[in-house]
């Protein structure tokens, strides 16, 4: 049984201004620990499988920093999308790669900017999930919850099966507070955390019935995979993919999904106010960075300096963060508000900070 893990880096992480730009995303940034998030995630896969079989999935301005990153990623597994089409399209790109080394490859697609607190856990999960995914189910993750979580979706646990995992009864997109405890307090739902496993060929399949309209691009990016026609095609072919997501397009009408609980300390660090989920905190709750950053009478707040002091006074559950050129001041509780901040300097043509 051979693993091949796909890397999926072409997100924007918007909600991270002014740290991260168009031309470094969330997924390059060093938010959970010194290293960024995508070194971070190609680290924990180490024991699994090997850097020779994973996948990196970017776009052309990513391409090069992703590289540099992730040390030793041979040259042609750096999978570049002409453009950006939605995870459905940016999967079926790694999966005919796959496919044409090894028809019956599974395929583990993970996220680039998520931490993971226990790598140990998460490894021993992702070989129990390739197991279920040998036997020809498409396996996605489900984190259990431990709070009624609002900005996640939902998977719903249906019966057991044989060898492990549950079948997948419904996929719940983001709930009110009031459904999310009434999710957590049932103990029928985990946490969507986007990581899936399947085998090369089964996903293929899977395309094929449940997105027909992707048959005829993916026959010719199979076609020239290992030729020097493949850049061409994929140029050609790519854009007149299906824009959608791989959870509409497959996930949620495959019958053969199945659903592996995994608790292994996930967090999809998606603001800076899950910042304290993944780093160590003061005694009053505030996460503090840089040599010249001064708190001063301040609960629960993250505050990230730059090279230049920084002083926050008597503040309570807010973000502070200064990027060098630009600063961020806002309530922990409104920071997924973020990408406001980038719509608005995008209306102003603000390039410079985008």
């Amino acid at each position: 049984m051979a693993l091949y893990p796909v890397i999926m880096a072409g997100g924007s992480g918007t909600r991270f201004w002014p740290l991260s730009r168009q031309a470094r995303p969330k997924q390059f940034l060093p938010l959970a620990s010194k290293l960024p998030l995508i070194t971070d995630t190609a680290a924990r896969l180490k024991g699994l499988a090997s850097l020779k079989d994973t996948f990196i999935v970017c776009g052309p301005l990513h391409a090069k920093a992703a590289a540099k990153l992730v040390k030793g990623l041979p040259p042609k597994n750096l999978l570049v999308e002409p453009v950006a089409r939605n995870t459905a399209p940016a999967i079926a790109l790694a999966t005919v790669q796959v496919a044409a080394r090894d028809p019956q490859g599974i395929l583990i697609v993970l996220p680039s900017d998520h931490h993971v607190a226990d790598p140990a856990a998460f490894r021993k999960t992702l070989a129990e999930a390739a197991r279920l995914a040998e036997r020809g189910h498409i396996v996605t993750l489900g984190i259990q919850p431990h709070r009624p979580e609002t900005g996640y979706g939902y998977i719903q646990l249906g019966e057991s099966l044989e060898g492990g995992g549950r079948k997948v009864k419904a996929f719940k997109e983001k709930p009110d507070l009031e459904t999310a405890q009434g999710y957590v307090t049932s103990g029928e739902f985990l946490w969507n955390g986007g990581i899936f496993v399947f085998r090369a060929d089964v996903m293929l399949a899977a395309f094929a019935q449940h997105m027909p309209e992707m048959k005829k691009g993916l026959a010719a990016l199979s076609g020239a995979v290992g030729k020097r026609t493949f850049p061409a095609v994929l140029k050609k072919v790519f854009p007149k993919l299906p824009a959608l997501s791989i959870d509409y397009g497959v996930m949620e009408k495959a019958s053969n999904i199945a659903v592996l609980p995994g608790d292994f300390g996930w967090s999809d660090v998606g603001s800076f106010a899950a910042i304290p989920e993944v780093r160590p905190a003061d005694a009053r709750g505030n996460v503090i960075s840089g040599e010249e950053t001064v708190v001063v009478d301040c609960e629960g707040c993250v505050v990230l300096g730059d090279k230049r002091p920084l002083a926050v006074v008597g503040l309570t559950d807010v973000v502070v963060v200064d990027a060098g050129d630009a600063v961020l001041v806002v309530p922990k509780d409104k920071s997924q508000d973020v990408r406001k901040v980038v719509e608005a300097l995008k209306a102003r043509r603000r390039q410079k900070y985008l």
